[in-house]
């Protein structure tokens, strides 16, 4: 995707052996590249969010893998580094699967060996990301196109409005993105399309970020507040739903950002459907039971009681919104559950969110 007009990945590797991510606290209102030198630098991206969304995280980790080759080769160090980086951030599915990747591909190479090819299949592993996101695309933009057909038919606008949660677009992964794909891929086919934009509280990565990456690309959209979705809903503007994911159960319940499992109560209630853009490495086989078996992460109470933004002088700082003294809750995610999931829009097709139908993405 592209910022000013020059495309760009979220992650890349450098000439020198290092790593360069977009740090990605810093927007909208500073576009700031980070250099990543090490493992622990790579942990660090992951857990202070540097870099977010269930892919970039496994990707990040993959990177934070190979550097960590580059200066220590040893089974000790590979066992070490592993382990820190699995512990970054609990939630996502992607962050063990790109660890694991690693783990496996390296284990049996001599020490030797290690540091070069460590470096290669990191980037193959981006590569095959980008392929993923880009055929997720490709398969979703054929809903919004139908979407825009069938109101054609029925005399309607043909704008098709959808309404997002988070940020699922190419912010969260290499390229491209998962939710947001469909919506890249459909707006560039000239489908006409506009997106509600949920802000997303308590980071606000709706409003900062797909705001910020929707506007860059030109894609007509509109940042509500988080409560709005289902009103909208219920005066028909909003024709359909794509929202990411960090974590897809066996059976097909979803873990995604917190708020999530109320809209999707919403688009039930009205009839709306409900998508998830997500690979197919974000599906844990091992899962049956979202809300009694995934593990949901407890974040910083600061993240509530202070928020950031622009001020009238040009600089960027962080308020107190809460009395002092009042304490917060801030789980990062909630679980959906199969039954309130039109269907998963995978790099391989869209499946219902059921264990049968989902046999076929093993």
């Amino acid at each position: 995707m592209k910022v000013n007009g020059k495309p760009y990945r979220t992650i890349w590797s450098t000439a020198d052996g290092a790593v360069e991510i977009i740090d990605q606290t810093k927007l909208p209102h500073e576009f700031v590249t980070m250099r990543l030198e090490n493992m622990r630098d790579a942990e660090r991206a992951i857990r202070d969010m540097w870099v977010r969304g269930a892919p970039l995280i496994g990707v990040t980790a993959a990177y934070g893998v190979a550097l960590s080759m580059k200066h220590h080769a040893s089974d000790a160090a590979l066992e070490a580094s592993c382990g820190v980086l699995l512990a970054a951030r609990p939630t996502a599915v992607n962050l063990r699967w790109g660890v694991e990747r690693m783990r496996a591909f390296l284990a049996p190479l001599p020490e030797s060996e290690r540091a070069g090819a460590a470096w290669l299949e990191a980037a193959r592993i981006a590569d095959e990301d980008v392929e993923i996101n880009a055929s997720i695309g490709r398969y979703g933009a054929e809903l919004i196109r139908a979407m825009h057909e069938s109101k054609q038919r029925e005399g309607r606008s043909g704008v098709v409005n959808i309404l997002t949660h988070c940020n699922a677009g190419w912010l969260a992964t290499v390229d491209w993105g998962t939710a947001l794909a469909p919506i890249y891929a459909a707006f560039d086919a000239g489908v006409p399309l506009h997106v509600w934009v949920d802000e997303t509280r308590p980071r606000n990565q709706g409003a900062s970020l797909t705001a910020w990456e929707l506007g860059q690309h030109g894609v007509p959209h509109t940042v509500i507040v988080d409560n709005a979705g289902g009103h909208l809903m219920q005066h028909g503007l909003v024709d359909m739903a794509i929202v990411g994911t960090d974590r897809v159960t066996a059976t097909g319940d979803v873990c995604n950002k917190i708020g999530t499992y109320l809209k999707a109560l919403a688009a039930h209630d009205n009839g709306v459907p409900f998508y998830i853009g997500l690979p197919t490495p974000t599906i844990d086989w091992t899962l049956n039971d979202g809300v009694k078996e995934i593990p949901i992460e407890e974040r910083a109470q600061e993240e509530v009681t202070h928020i950031a933004g622009l001020c009238d002088d040009g600089q960027v700082r962080t308020v107190q919104v809460t009395p002092t003294g009042s304490r917060a809750a801030n789980y990062g995610f909630d679980v959906t559950p199969a039954r309130l999931v039109t269907g998963l829009i995978t790099e391989r097709g869209v499946v219902a969110a059921n264990a049968q139908a989902m046999e076929c993405l093993k």
